[in-house]
Protein backbone atom coordinates (compact mmCIF):
# COMPACT_ATOMS: atom_id res chain seq x y z
CA UNK A 1 0.00 0.00 0.00
CA UNK A 2 1.08 3.61 -0.79
CA UNK A 3 2.29 5.80 1.90
CA UNK A 4 0.47 9.08 1.97
CA UNK A 5 3.75 10.90 1.11
CA UNK A 6 3.74 9.23 -2.49
CA UNK A 7 -0.02 10.09 -2.45
CA UNK A 8 0.67 13.62 -1.44
CA UNK A 9 3.39 14.29 -4.30
CA UNK A 10 1.60 12.37 -6.44
CA UNK A 11 -1.57 14.84 -5.86
CA UNK A 12 0.88 17.45 -6.27
CA UNK A 13 2.24 17.08 -9.69
CA UNK A 14 -1.78 16.50 -10.76
CA UNK A 15 -2.72 19.76 -8.92
CA UNK A 16 0.65 21.49 -11.13
CA UNK A 17 -1.06 20.16 -13.82
CA UNK A 18 -4.52 21.08 -13.71
CA UNK A 19 -3.19 24.31 -12.59
CA UNK A 20 -1.83 24.57 -16.18
CA UNK A 21 -5.38 23.30 -17.79
CA UNK A 22 -7.26 25.69 -15.57
CA UNK A 23 -7.66 28.75 -17.89
CA UNK A 24 -8.75 27.02 -20.72
CA UNK A 25 -11.03 24.65 -18.25
CA UNK A 26 -12.40 27.36 -16.44
CA UNK A 27 -14.20 29.08 -19.45
CA UNK A 28 -16.44 26.04 -19.46
CA UNK A 29 -16.54 25.47 -16.23
CA UNK A 30 -15.90 21.94 -16.44
CA UNK A 31 -13.01 22.17 -14.18
CA UNK A 32 -13.13 22.07 -10.15
CA UNK A 33 -9.99 23.51 -9.06
CA UNK A 34 -9.86 24.96 -5.12
CA UNK A 35 -6.50 25.43 -2.99
CA UNK A 36 -6.88 27.02 -0.25
CA UNK A 37 -4.09 27.81 2.20
CA UNK A 38 -6.00 26.91 5.93
CA UNK A 39 -3.30 28.32 7.95
CA UNK A 40 0.18 29.24 8.37
CA UNK A 41 1.15 25.36 7.98
CA UNK A 42 -2.08 24.01 6.81
CA UNK A 43 -3.34 23.28 3.39
CA UNK A 44 -6.03 22.14 1.21
CA UNK A 45 -7.12 21.58 -2.66
CA UNK A 46 -10.16 20.76 -3.88
CA UNK A 47 -10.15 19.48 -7.74
CA UNK A 48 -12.40 17.86 -9.81
CA UNK A 49 -14.56 17.99 -13.00
CA UNK A 50 -17.88 18.92 -13.57
CA UNK A 51 -19.97 17.66 -16.36
CA UNK A 52 -23.36 19.93 -17.18
CA UNK A 53 -26.14 17.86 -17.79
CA UNK A 54 -29.63 17.19 -17.17
CA UNK A 55 -27.78 15.29 -14.44
CA UNK A 56 -24.95 17.15 -13.47
CA UNK A 57 -22.62 15.17 -12.34
CA UNK A 58 -19.25 16.16 -10.47
CA UNK A 59 -16.68 14.13 -9.53
CA UNK A 60 -12.81 14.67 -7.45
CA UNK A 61 -11.08 14.77 -4.23
CA UNK A 62 -9.73 16.39 -1.80
CA UNK A 63 -6.40 16.21 -0.34
CA UNK A 64 -5.46 18.38 2.57
CA UNK A 65 -1.91 18.08 4.93
CA UNK A 66 -0.72 20.37 8.01
CA UNK A 67 3.06 20.24 9.16
CA UNK A 68 4.91 21.17 11.95
CA UNK A 69 7.58 24.07 12.47
CA UNK A 70 10.73 21.75 11.55
CA UNK A 71 8.46 20.27 8.30
CA UNK A 72 7.21 17.15 9.37
CA UNK A 73 3.70 16.40 8.46
CA UNK A 74 1.17 16.32 11.61
CA UNK A 75 -0.33 12.95 13.11
CA UNK A 76 -3.62 12.36 11.23
CA UNK A 77 -3.84 15.69 9.69
CA UNK A 78 -3.53 13.85 6.43
CA UNK A 79 -6.56 14.11 4.43
CA UNK A 80 -7.23 12.30 0.84
CA UNK A 81 -11.05 11.96 0.35
CA UNK A 82 -12.37 10.71 -3.05
CA UNK A 83 -16.17 12.11 -3.92
CA UNK A 84 -18.52 12.25 -6.58
CA UNK A 85 -22.13 13.89 -7.18
CA UNK A 86 -25.14 13.55 -9.39
CA UNK A 87 -28.14 16.11 -9.08
CA UNK A 88 -31.05 16.91 -11.33
CA UNK A 89 -32.86 20.21 -10.58
CA UNK A 90 -36.50 21.13 -11.74
CA UNK A 91 -37.37 24.56 -12.06
CA UNK A 92 -41.14 25.70 -12.39
CA UNK A 93 -42.61 29.36 -11.88
CA UNK A 94 -44.31 28.12 -8.36
CA UNK A 95 -41.42 26.02 -7.07
CA UNK A 96 -38.05 24.47 -7.43
CA UNK A 97 -37.20 20.54 -6.68
CA UNK A 98 -33.72 19.26 -6.50
CA UNK A 99 -33.13 15.50 -6.30
CA UNK A 100 -29.04 14.07 -5.97
CA UNK A 101 -26.90 11.71 -4.86
CA UNK A 102 -23.53 11.53 -3.60
CA UNK A 103 -20.32 9.25 -2.38
CA UNK A 104 -17.39 10.01 -0.54
CA UNK A 105 -14.35 7.33 0.43
CA UNK A 106 -11.83 8.38 3.04
CA UNK A 107 -8.85 6.35 1.41
CA UNK A 108 -6.69 6.69 4.12
CA UNK A 109 -9.17 5.81 6.73
CA UNK A 110 -11.69 2.79 5.09
CA UNK A 111 -14.85 4.79 5.65
CA UNK A 112 -17.08 5.64 3.38
CA UNK A 113 -20.61 7.47 3.05
CA UNK A 114 -23.97 7.03 0.22
CA UNK A 115 -26.44 9.82 0.58
CA UNK A 116 -29.35 9.93 -1.27
CA UNK A 117 -31.56 13.58 -0.65
CA UNK A 118 -34.47 15.34 -2.43
CA UNK A 119 -35.52 19.12 -2.02
CA UNK A 120 -38.22 20.91 -2.50
CA UNK A 121 -39.52 24.42 -2.54
CA UNK A 122 -42.79 26.28 -3.41
CA UNK A 123 -45.16 28.99 -3.30
CA UNK A 124 -47.68 27.93 -0.80
CA UNK A 125 -49.71 30.84 -0.79
CA UNK A 126 -49.82 34.64 -1.66
CA UNK A 127 -47.66 35.13 1.00
CA UNK A 128 -46.27 32.22 2.69
CA UNK A 129 -43.58 29.77 0.98
CA UNK A 130 -42.85 26.16 1.58
CA UNK A 131 -39.24 24.53 1.66
CA UNK A 132 -39.00 20.47 2.17
CA UNK A 133 -35.95 18.20 2.53
CA UNK A 134 -35.48 14.45 2.91
CA UNK A 135 -32.31 12.40 3.21
CA UNK A 136 -30.80 8.91 3.55
CA UNK A 137 -27.69 7.97 4.42
CA UNK A 138 -25.45 5.03 4.80
CA UNK A 139 -21.93 5.41 6.27
CA UNK A 140 -19.38 2.75 6.51
CA UNK A 141 -16.30 2.43 8.98
CA UNK A 142 -13.74 -0.11 8.84
CA UNK A 143 -12.52 0.28 12.47
CA UNK A 144 -16.06 1.09 14.16
CA UNK A 145 -17.90 -1.52 16.02
CA UNK A 146 -20.63 -1.00 14.28
CA UNK A 147 -19.19 -1.11 10.60
CA UNK A 148 -22.01 -0.26 8.79
CA UNK A 149 -25.42 2.90 10.08
CA UNK A 150 -27.72 4.65 8.28
CA UNK A 151 -29.50 7.47 9.08
CA UNK A 152 -32.82 9.28 7.70
CA UNK A 153 -33.81 12.71 7.93
CA UNK A 154 -36.31 15.27 7.36
CA UNK A 155 -36.76 18.73 7.45
CA UNK A 156 -39.69 21.54 6.49
CA UNK A 157 -39.62 25.28 6.27
CA UNK A 158 -42.34 27.77 6.51
CA UNK A 159 -41.40 31.04 5.11
CA UNK A 160 -43.02 34.73 5.19
CA UNK A 161 -41.03 35.85 2.57
CA UNK A 162 -42.65 39.56 3.00
CA UNK A 163 -41.45 39.83 6.87
CA UNK A 164 -38.08 37.60 7.00
CA UNK A 165 -39.68 35.55 9.27
CA UNK A 166 -39.30 31.21 8.79
CA UNK A 167 -40.44 28.66 11.10
CA UNK A 168 -38.57 25.03 10.79
CA UNK A 169 -38.47 21.68 12.23
CA UNK A 170 -36.63 18.72 11.53
CA UNK A 171 -36.02 15.23 12.94
CA UNK A 172 -33.64 12.15 12.10
CA UNK A 173 -33.19 8.66 13.53
CA UNK A 174 -30.03 6.48 13.31
CA UNK A 175 -30.40 2.95 13.36
CA UNK A 176 -26.98 3.02 14.40
CA UNK A 177 -27.73 4.50 18.08
CA UNK A 178 -31.25 4.11 17.65
CA UNK A 179 -31.83 7.67 18.69
CA UNK A 180 -34.82 9.90 17.62
CA UNK A 181 -33.61 13.34 17.41
CA UNK A 182 -35.73 16.66 16.34
CA UNK A 183 -35.64 20.31 16.39
CA UNK A 184 -37.68 23.31 16.35
CA UNK A 185 -36.21 26.86 15.04
CA UNK A 186 -37.75 30.49 14.83
CA UNK A 187 -35.64 32.43 12.75
CA UNK A 188 -36.62 36.61 11.82
CA UNK A 189 -34.52 38.87 9.57
CA UNK A 190 -33.79 42.48 11.42
CA UNK A 191 -31.73 44.08 9.10
CA UNK A 192 -30.62 43.09 5.57
CA UNK A 193 -27.04 41.36 8.05
CA UNK A 194 -28.45 40.97 10.65
CA UNK A 195 -30.59 37.92 11.89
CA UNK A 196 -32.20 36.79 15.25
CA UNK A 197 -33.33 33.13 15.65
CA UNK A 198 -33.79 30.70 18.08
CA UNK A 199 -33.84 26.90 18.06
CA UNK A 200 -35.38 24.07 20.38
CA UNK A 201 -33.89 20.42 19.96
CA UNK A 202 -35.36 18.11 21.31
CA UNK A 203 -37.95 19.28 22.47
CA UNK A 204 -40.34 17.11 25.64
CA UNK A 205 -37.36 14.99 26.02
CA UNK A 206 -34.77 14.57 29.14
CA UNK A 207 -32.26 15.92 26.27
CA UNK A 208 -34.19 19.32 25.86
CA UNK A 209 -32.04 22.39 25.32
CA UNK A 210 -32.22 25.69 23.32
CA UNK A 211 -30.78 28.42 22.11
CA UNK A 212 -31.07 32.14 20.76
CA UNK A 213 -28.66 33.64 18.80
CA UNK A 214 -28.18 37.14 17.18
CA UNK A 215 -26.13 37.10 13.62
CA UNK A 216 -24.52 39.40 12.03
CA UNK A 217 -23.10 38.74 8.70
CA UNK A 218 -20.30 41.41 6.77
CA UNK A 219 -19.06 40.79 3.78
CA UNK A 220 -15.74 42.30 2.66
Amino acid sequence: MLDFMTIFKTACLLFAILFSLAPVARADDLLIWAPAKLSDRSYKATMGFRLPAEWETSAGADIALASTKGGAPLPDSEQAMLWGRIVRTNVTPSGQSQRGARISVDTLRGSGALTLSRSRSWILSDSLDMQSSRSISVQYDAVDIKQASVTASQALKLIHPWTGTSLSAGAGISNASGDFSSSVAVNQAILPNLNLDASVSNPFSADEAGSVNLRYRLNW
